[in-house]
C-alpha cells in the first residue's frame, strides 16, 4: 500500500513532462502547416475579399470585403465551374476503368512473379519520369491535324475532312485520364497486394462463381484502395489547367477552372476573381469529398 501511495505522486508529476515533450515532438509540424497552409489559405481568403482601387490601373485592388466578388464569379464563369467537375468525373471513372484491371493482375494475379510484377510495377511508374507537360504535348503531335491519327480518322469518314481532334472534350477527357492513370493504379495496388487470397480460394472451394467471388470478396476489400485512388485522381483533375489549355490539347470550348484561375490572376490580373474561384474550388472539393467517404464507408480516411 505505501508503494502505491508513494508511485502516484511520481506520475502526476511527470504527467506534465510528458505533455512538453509531446508539444516539442508537434512544434516541427505545426510551424510547417502554419507558414505554408495557414498563412497561405488566410492570404488567399483575403484577396478574394479585395476592392478595386478607385482611379487605380490593371491589378490595383485595396483591402475590402466585397463577398459580391463570389456572386460575381460564379455567374460569370458558371459555365467553366461545371465543366471542370464533369470532366473531373469522367475521367476519374474512366481511370478506375483501366486501372483496376492492371492493379489486379500486378497486386493478385502476378504476386507469385516477383520479376514480372516488379516489371510491371516499374512501367505503372515510368510516366513520372516524364515531365507532365512533355507527356501531354506529346499528345497535342499525335492528335493534331495532319498526325496519322487524323488521317486515319479522316480516311476512315469517322472524322470528317474539316474537323479537328484538338480542342474537343473527347481529347481532353482522354488527356486527363491518361495522365493521372498512375494516381489511381498505385493506390489500387497497394491495397489489392495485401489482399488475403485464401479468402478467394475459399470462394472457389465453395462453388462459388469467379464474378461472384470479385464481387463479394475482392471489391468490397478493395473499395479503401478504391476511394484513395478516386480522391487522389479526382481532386487533382479538378484543378487541372495544363491539359485543357488552348497551347495543350484543349481550347476555349473547353476550358476548365484551372484555365480560368490561371487566366485572371496572371493575364488580366483580377486576383480577387482568381482567389475567389480557388477558394471555392477547394470548398467544393472538401464538401464532395466528405460525402463521397461517408458514402463509401471509409471515413478513416478522413
Amino acid at each position: 500500500m505505501a508503494q502505491v501511495a508513494t508511485r502516484a505522486p511520481r506520475s502526476a508529476a511527470g504527467q506534465p513532462k510528458k505533455s512538453r515533450i509531446v508539444l516539442l515532438l508537434l512544434l516541427p509540424g505545426m510551424i510547417y502547416l502554419g507558414l505554408f497552409f495557414i498563412t497561405p489559405f488566410a492570404s488567399l481568403i483575403t484577396t478574394s475579399l479585395q476592392a478595386p482601387v478607385l482611379g487605380g490601373g490593371i491589378g490595383q485592388y485595396q483591402p475590402g470585403l466585397e463577398f459580391g466578388n463570389y456572386g460575381f464569379v460564379v455567374n460569370e464563369y458558371m459555365e467553366q465551374i461545371v465543366r471542370s467537375f464533369v470532366y473531373a468525373t469522367i475521367a476519374t471513372l474512366l481511370a478506375l476503368a483501366f486501372s483496376y484491371p492492371i492493379a489486379y493482375f500486378i497486386g493478385v494475379r502476378a504476386r507469385k512473379h516477383p520479376v514480372l510484377q516488379g516489371l510491371m510495377l516499374t512501367l505503372v511508374i515510368a510516366p513520372f519520369f516524364i515531365s507532365f507537360l512533355l507527356r501531354t504535348f506529346a499528345w497535342k503531335e499525335l492528335f493534331g491535324q495532319d498526325s496519322w491519327i487524323s488521317n486515319l480518322l479522316r480516311d476512315s469518314a469517322i472524322l470528317a475532312q474539316d474537323q479537328y481532334l484538338l480542342g474537343t472534350p473527347i481529347v481532353v477527357i482522354f488527356g486527363l485520364t491518361y495522365n493521372f492513370i498512375p494516381f489511381m493504379t498505385l493506390p489500387l495496388y497497394t491495397n489489392l497486394e495485401r489482399l488475403d487470397t485464401s479468402l478467394l480460394e475459399a470462394g472457389s472451394d465453395l462453388y462459388a462463381k469467379p464474378t461472384s467471388t470479385f464481387w463479394k470478396v475482392t471489391f468490397p476489400l478493395s473499395l479503401p484502395g478504391i476511394t484513395s485512388g478516386t480522391l487522389l485522381t479526382f481532386i487533382p483533375i479538378a484543378g487541372d489547367y495544363v491539359t485543357a489549355s488552348r497551347s495543350f490539347l484543349g481550347s476555349p470550348n473547353t476550358a476548365m477552372l484551372g484555365n480560368v484561375i490561371e487566366s485572371n490572376y496572371l493575364r488580366i490580373q483580377d486576383y480577387p476573381s482568381a482567389s475567389a474561384l480557388s477558394v471555392m474550388l477547394m470548398a467544393a472539393i472538401v464538401v464532395l469529398v466528405s460525402i463521397y467517404i461517408r458514402r463509401t464507408g471509409t471515413e478513416d480516411l478522413l
